[in-house]
């Protein structure tokens, strides 16, 4: 079959493009080596929407930060995403350091983010409480936020599926081929052919760039651990809390999440390999020290669990976006690190509207802008979770205690269009699992609810990927 556009990398940069190219009447394909949307570098960040003072002017990043940061805003009323607007400060703990707080804000002045301020130690700790007494000044970022990053990928993702976007999982691309008409993307399920490809591989950026240019990427993974905590101290502080980099490094962040609970990280460590994502104790004690320099009596005791996820790191230090000089048709979004998630509605805009361009593609009357989120029963107004319950009892019936997730929003997540196909792609989608006992209790009726809703036996129910299958069955021979 014959595609307008193949998108490599079902993230959140990718299935942003898919979305904003779906406006557009084009036939669209997105494919991943994984089961699922979210399952790369976009599943393991830090969640923050940032405002785009950080970004060097005048570089991709900079212009894609602080557009994509008002899009969020937007976005997350017109897609029905987690995203809450709760600023960002960021520490100084030296009078001699405090020029760089000024740089800050003079770069954040020259990339357009609004409402900046410089404030004193005395200012930033009424904002604050839990900060240390050290601090001498902040800069204030008022438009930055913290998003669910799941969310905010299932639901690109999702008004993409409505508006025509095909996606393909546990399809993994092995060879791009460039030819008279566009292209021959060679995968393990075939080959496909497309005018234009768009390439969104997160870590793997650059081979698929190197095999269609010879201007070569080079992206380094980067290692980021982090830490998070009970949504009972997700309170602790309201902002997010950043470090001004000095001599002790840059230092790591605490947040609380869209959904609660508290964050705190990341490190970073180059490696090699582009699918290391182990945590280490190492790791785990440099986070726990660094964040106490900001906030003392962070509560590492309600810690839930440690991650660990990939940066594209690229030598450039921008993103690297649109066609190389040598390769017409094949579109880049490489290097995508910080603040890549921020900016992945805006390049999603940015490249679609270069690619509908380009082949003169018009935009669809028909196109849907929204898109609803799961319902959450248990946040709903009694009245109005009565009423769903009545019309579908199985809304009522509690699976996830930790979280209050019930069987029907379960079903919901495996019903959407790309739906959950694996334990992590429901914990994604409505949080089963995401609590304080992680999936210690409601894990095998999870498992049930996906066998049945899949109509495979429960010895195919995998946490990811096939081989990471929860159940084996073994027979004894006589």
């Amino acid at each position: 079959m014959q595609y307008d556009v193949v998108i490599i990398g079902a993230g959140v940069i990718g299935c942003a493009v898919a979305r904003y190219l779906s406006r557009y009447d084009m036939k669209i394909l997105v494919l991943d080596k994984e089961e699922d949307v979210c399952s790369g570098t976009s599943k393991a960040n830090s969640g923050i929407v940032h405002a785009g003072f950080d970004a060097v002017p005048g570089t991709r990043m900079a212009e894609m930060n602080v557009r994509g940061c008002r899009m969020i805003h937007e976005l997350s009323e017109s897609l029905d995403f987690p995203f809450v607007n709760n600023g960002s400060l960021v520490l100084c703990f030296d009078e001699a350091a405090k020029p760089g707080l000024q740089a800050l804000y003079d770069r954040g002045q020259k990339n357009g983010v609004p409402d900046l301020e410089l404030l004193s130690g005395e200012e930033v700790r009424r904002r604050e409480p839990a900060v240390s007494p050290e601090v001498v000044g902040a800069l204030w970022a008022p438009t930055a936020g913290v998003v669910c990053p799941f969310s905010l990928t299932a639901a690109l993702a999702e008004n993409a599926a409505a508006n025509g976007a095909e996606f393909r999982f546990l399809t993994a691309v092995e060879k791009i081929e460039k030819q008279a008409d566009g292209f021959a993307v060679m995968t393990g399920q075939g080959t496909i052919r497309t005018r234009f490809v768009v390439n969104a591989a997160g870590v793997y950026a650059d081979v698929f760039h190197n095999m269609v240019s010879d201007q070569k990427l080079s992206i380094t993974p980067r290692r980021g651990e982090y830490v998070l905590m009970d949504r009972e101290v997700g309170n602790l502080v309201s902002a997010t809390i950043f470090q001004l980099p000095d001599k002790l490094g840059k230092g790591v962040l605490v947040t609380p999440t869209a959904h609660g609970n508290l964050l705190v990280g990341p490190n970073a460590q180059d490696i090699s390999d582009k699918e290391d994502t182990e945590t280490t104790q190492a790791g785990m004690d440099d986070i726990r020290q660094r964040a106490l320099r900001s906030v003392p009596n962070v509560p590492y005791n309600k810690m839930i669990i440690s991650f660990s996820g990939l940066r594209a790191h690229g030598d450039q230090g921008d993103f690297v976006l649109g066609e190389p000089e040598d390769c017409a048709g094949f579109f880049d979004a490489a290097c995508i690190e910080s603040p890549g998630l921020t900016s992945a509605p805006a390049i999603g805009e940015y490249l679609s509207d270069l690619i509908a361009e380009k082949c003169g593609a018009p935009k669809k009357a028909s196109f849907v802008a929204k898109r609803k989120g799961f319902p959450e029963i248990a946040k709903l107004p009694p009245a109005e979770r009565a009423r769903r319950i009545a019309e579908r009892p199985d809304y009522g019936r509690i699976v996830c205690r930790c979280e209050n997730v019930s069987e029907g929003e379960i079903r919901d997540a495996i019903r959407r269009t790309p739906g959950a196909r694996s334990l992590d792609g429901i914990k994604r989608r409505v949080r089963q699992g995401m609590g304080r006992c992680q999936a210690g209790f409601c894990t095998p009726r999870a498992m049930e609810i996906l066998a049945e809703e899949l109509g495979i036996p429960m010895t195919e129910v995998a946490k990811n990927r096939p081989g990471s299958e929860m159940l084996r069955c073994e027979h004894e021979t006589v």
